[in-house]
């Protein structure tokens, strides 16, 4: 009996650890960063979109955020649908795009049109 018992044990955790890897897999319902919202864009005005908002609107794009010379707070495939937000950004902000195509990029509300750029395109934010 207590050799049924390990078993069934060993079975459930290994169905558990799966269920849990596979969650964390991006694009698989995981949020995007805990400084990140996945918010509905159509709903947002650019005054209310912070410091930063980047909605990606096509398949997907990596976007690194940081602090200048500072701490990462943002290195991730970002998809389609989903968007990132910093409401504030106190010393700055350095983004860089991987498909500068794939999104829309808003600076303290203002859009910034950087579908024509390489990708890889980097720009600064001041606080």
């Amino acid at each position: 009996m207590a050799i049924v018992g390990a078993v069934l044990l060993l079975v459930t955790l290994l169905a558990l650890g799966g269920f849990f890897l596979y969650r964390s897999l991006p694009g698989n319902g995981a949020s995007v960063s805990a400084n990140a919202s996945g918010t509905a864009a159509e709903s947002e005005e650019p005054e209310n979109m912070g410091v930063l908002h980047i909605r990606v609107t096509g398949e997907s794009s990596d976007v690194f955020v940081r602090i200048p010379g500072g701490d990462v707070l943002l290195d991730q495939e970002v998809t389609q649908g989903q968007s990132v937000n910093y409401a504030s950004a106190e010393g700055g902000l350095e983004v860089t795009i991987g498909d500068p195509s794939a999104v829309e990029v808003f600076v303290h509300g203002n859009r910034r049109d950087i579908a024509d750029r390489e990708p890889g395109h980097s720009f600064t934010i001041d606080g």
